[in-house]
């Protein structure tokens, strides 16, 4: 028997609901939230994603601004332009855009963002606080695996969560997420000797490696809740995740399919961070 299927597009749909309904009456209250998005060089599926952050802010009736700089701009022209947003009152919300071309410094560039508007939730303070469990702006892909899994009617609490990656951006922050939501969790990587006998005992398993189709139906537990986080372009030109999603649905509980699970999640979840953010600057939150 199939696994019913996680629909991200239609949980994706239902926060932006909700969101677009609290910017209406934030503008009553002549306030709207602000995101700035900072693009460097030409990098294609960079622009898409930017071109997509646009669209979203414009459908929820936030204001936006898209920076888009040449592919040579210095690191300093960089760090200045963020230094203006950080001062700016109208942009609640930074992200800038990666990769970066190979010139400039990632971490500089992260750091520089102030930790109020790091919407991202990249920031070293921000991700301090995700690790000690204080308050902070949650890195937006995990932030939108727990929604996903929530949504799905799982109860986290007691449970054993194995995660598939240790990536700064996915595996180490959704590992956190599950703690904090009292799950047990146990984080396997490419140097984990016996990742199939752990992910057999999960409860929830998140996938985040980043090779495609990489875990079939004999990692997974019978019932177990599969996220997958992978999106991978197959030679065909069709996209595919980490988990071989046909094999692993006729065994596994609730699973999000690629595409349609966890991608839409993050740009919402990139929204839900830009509202927070607008809010506590006007004491709101």
């Amino acid at each position: 028997m199939s696994a019913p299927i996680i629909d991200g597009k239609q949980i994706s749909q239902d926060i932006r609901a909700s969101i677009q309904q609290e910017v209406i009456r934030l503008k009553e209250q002549r306030f709207q939230p602000g995101l700035a998005v900072v693009l460097v060089g030409e990098d294609p599926a960079s622009q898409v994603y930017v071109k997509n952050k646009e669209k979203a802010c414009h459908d929820l009736g936030y204001y936006s601004e898209v920076h888009r700089l040449a592919a040579d701009t210095s690191q300093e022209a960089l760090l200045k332009l963020v230094d203006k947003l950080n001062h700016q009152s109208t942009i609640h919300g930074i992200l800038v855009q990666l990769p970066l071309p190979k010139h400039i410094h990632e971490k500089a560039v992260i750091d520089a963002i102030a930790v109020e508007k790091d919407v991202d939730g990249f920031h070293p303070v921000n991700v301090g606080n995700l690790v000690i469990g204080d308050d902070s702006l949650l890195p937006c892909t995990p932030a939108g695996v727990i929604e996903l899994i929530k949504r799905a009617g799982v109860e986290i609490a007691g449970k054993h969560a194995v995660v598939i990656g240790r990536s700064n951006i996915v595996g180490k922050p959704v590992s956190l997420l599950l703690q904090r939501e009292n799950a047990t969790v146990t984080m396997c990587h490419s140097r984990t000797a016996n990742i199939g006998d752990l992910s057999r005992k999960a409860d929830i398993l998140v996938v985040a490696i980043g090779k495609a189709n990489f875990i079939d139906a004999s990692f997974v537990k019978p019932g177990a809740v599969v996220i997958d986080v992978g999106m991978n372009r197959l030679e065909n030109g069709k996209l595919a995740g980490d988990v071989d999603f046909e094999s692993v649905k006729q065994v596994s509980g609730p699973i999000t399919p690629v595409p349609g699970g966890v991608g839409p999640m993050t740009i919402t979840m990139l929204m839900q961070n830009t509202l927070v953010a607008a809010k506590r600057s006007h004491g709101l939150a």
